[in-house]
C-alpha cells in the first residue's frame, strides 16, 4: 500500500498545480476556490485537462494521465467547468423534482383506488416484489417489499413531527398512500413502481410514451441515480452512469445510453407531458451553447457528457 500524500496548505496547493503546468492568472481568486471548494472537489474537473501518458496509455489500453497538464490550460478553464456543471446539477434536480412529483400522484391515484393503504399491502403489487425472498446479501431471507416498507418506516419516523404525519398517526394509526407519498423520496417511489403489478406499471408507462411498465420502471432508477449525482454535489458534466436504460426505439443512434446528455433527453421526453409549456428544455440548449468552457487546446468537449453533432435540430428540442 502506498503512503496518503501529505497535507498541503492552499497555498502549497496552488504552488503544486503551478508547478504541473496549470496557468494561474489571478492567484487570489484561485487561492479563494481551493479555500472554498476544495483541492479534491476541483480535481475532476481539472483531471480532463493533465496530459495523456502515449506509453502507459498503450500498454494498459486506456487513457493514463500524467500529473502535468496541457500547455496553455487554465485554472480559470477549471473554474467555468466547475460552474457549467453546477449549473447542469441545478437544471437537473428542477426536472426531477417535477417528474418526481407527477409520477408519484400516478401511482397513489392509480392504487389508492384500490386500497388506501396498497403501498403496505402486498395483493396490491407485484408477487416477485411481495413473496420472493432475497437470497444473500444483508437483506437475506426478506422479500423486496419488506425492504422497502422498512426505508418506507424510517422516513416515516424522520417526519413524525410533521403536521400531516402526526394527525394520521394520532386518528387512523396509518397514512393513506395519497399522503404517504409525502414523505418517499426518489429512490422508495422507483422501487415502488417497479414492484408494482404489469398492467398498472403500463398504465402509468403510457403516459409518458414509455415503450412498456418495466422500460419506465429502469428509467426511474436512472434518473434516481442522476438525481442522487445531483442532490449530492457530484460532479455530473461527464460521469460515466451507472444505472442504464435502454435507448427508446427510433431515437438517433448516435446516443451513448452511458453518459448524462442520455438521460436529459429522458427528462425533456418527460416534461413535455408534465409540463408542456415548459422553458426547461430551452435552457438546456442554451447552457450547453452558451456556457461550456472553450478551452484553446479542445481538450474536453461536449461529447464527453454525450451529446452528439446536430442533436440541437433534433425534434425533441424546443426548435427556433
Amino acid at each position: 500500500m502506498k503512503p496518503l500524500k501529505p497535507w498541503l496548505t492552499f497555498a502549497d496547493q496552488l504552488l503544486q498545480l503551478q508547478s504541473r503546468g496549470l496557468q494561474v492568472d489571478n492567484p487570489a481568486a484561485a487561492l479563494d476556490y481551493l479555500e472554498r471548494l476544495g483541492y479534491y472537489r476541483l480535481s475532476g474537473y481539472w483531471y480532463p485537462l493533465r496530459a495523456i501518458d502515449p506509453v502507459a496509455s498503450m500498454a494498459q489500453g486506456k487513457a493514463v494521465r500524467l500529473d502535468s497538464f496541457v500547455p496553455g490550460c487554465c485554472f480559470e478553464d477549471v473554474v467555468r467547468l466547475y460552474v457549467f456543471d453546477k449549473k447542469l446539477r441545478l437544471l437537473a434536480l428542477d426536472a426531477l423534482e417535477r417528474i418526481e412529483m407527477a409520477v408519484r400522484v400516478d401511482v397513489a391515484h392509480l392504487l389508492g383506488q384500490r386500497d388506501s393503504r396498497a403501498h403496505e399491502n402486498p395483493a396490491c403489487l407485484h408477487g416477485n416484489f411481495t413473496k420472493k425472498v432475497i437470497a444473500r446479501g444483508a437483506d437475506a431471507g426478506k422479500t423486496q417489499h419488506q425492504v422497502w416498507l422498512a426505508k418506507y418506516q424510517s422516513m416515516l419516523y424522520r417526519a413524525r413531527k410533521e403536521p400531516f404525519v402526526a394527525h394520521h398517526q394520532q386518528q387512523y394509526g396509518a397514512l393513506p398512500i395519497w399522503a404517504a407519498i409525502e414523505v418517499w423520496d426518489f429512490g422508495l417511489l422507483s422501487k415502488l413502481f417497479a414492484g408494482m403489478q404489469y398492467a398498472d406499471q403500463q398504465t402509468i408507462a403510457a403516459l409518458y410514451g414509455a415503450p412498456s411498465g418495466q422500460a419506465f420502471a429502469q428509467w426511474l432508477r436512472s434518473l434516481n441515480f442522476i438525481r442522487n449525482v445531483s442532490a449530492h454535489h457530484s460532479r455530473l458534466w461527464n460521469i460515466n452512469v451507472l444505472e442504464l436504460s435502454s435507448v427508446p426505439a427510433g431515437w438517433p443512434a448516435a446516443l451513448n445510453r452511458a453518459k448524462p446528455f442520455f438521460y436529459f433527453c429522458l427528462m425533456q421526453l418527460l416534461l413535455r407531458v408534465i409540463c408542456p409549456n415548459s422553458s426547461w428544455g430551452q435552457r438546456f440548449k442554451n447552457l450547453l451553447a452558451d456556457e461550456f468552457p472553450v478551452v484553446a487546446n479542445q481538450t474536453i468537449s461536449l461529447l464527453e457528457l454525450g451529446a452528439f453533432p446536430g442533436w440541437e435540430g433534433w425534434a425533441l428540442w424546443p426548435q427556433p
